[in-house]
């Protein structure tokens, strides 16, 4: 079920870049947490010994975790994007403002020097 299910995830990020749906950016984290949940679930023995290092009794929940932390970094880098986003839009807000002041002043007002 995992292979499956990380291999559509797989195959529908990669189809979602193409129609530009989604850009190639956002589609790194997502196509890596996929490949790495695929890799996992095709290596069983490798499941089992990243799961008895970091001590899960049952290596499938390494799987869930892993899931857990690609979803965590995403959300991140999300949550960085839109903080940028809103300071952008603040700064672009704020400008409007003067340039709607500054014609309605008029040329040969406060702070126009063209004559």
């Amino acid at each position: 079920m995992a292979i499956c299910a990380s291999v559509a995830l797989f195959l529908y990020i990669l189809e979602m870049v193409r129609r530009r749906s989604l850009r190639e950016e956002y589609a790194i984290l997502w196509l890596f947490g996929s490949l790495v949940i695929l890799v996992l679930s095709l290596k069983r023995g490798w499941l089992e010994g990243i799961s008895r290092v970091v001590g899960i009794a049952y290596p499938p929940s390494l799987l869930f975790l892993v899931g857990f932390f690609f979803i965590l970094l995403i959300l991140i880098h999300f949550s960085i994007t839109v903080s940028k986003l809103y300071q952008m839009n603040k700064k672009m807000a704020q400008e409007i403002a003067l340039f709607k002041e500054a014609l309605k002043e008029g040329p040969g007002e406060k702070g126009n020097t063209r004559q």
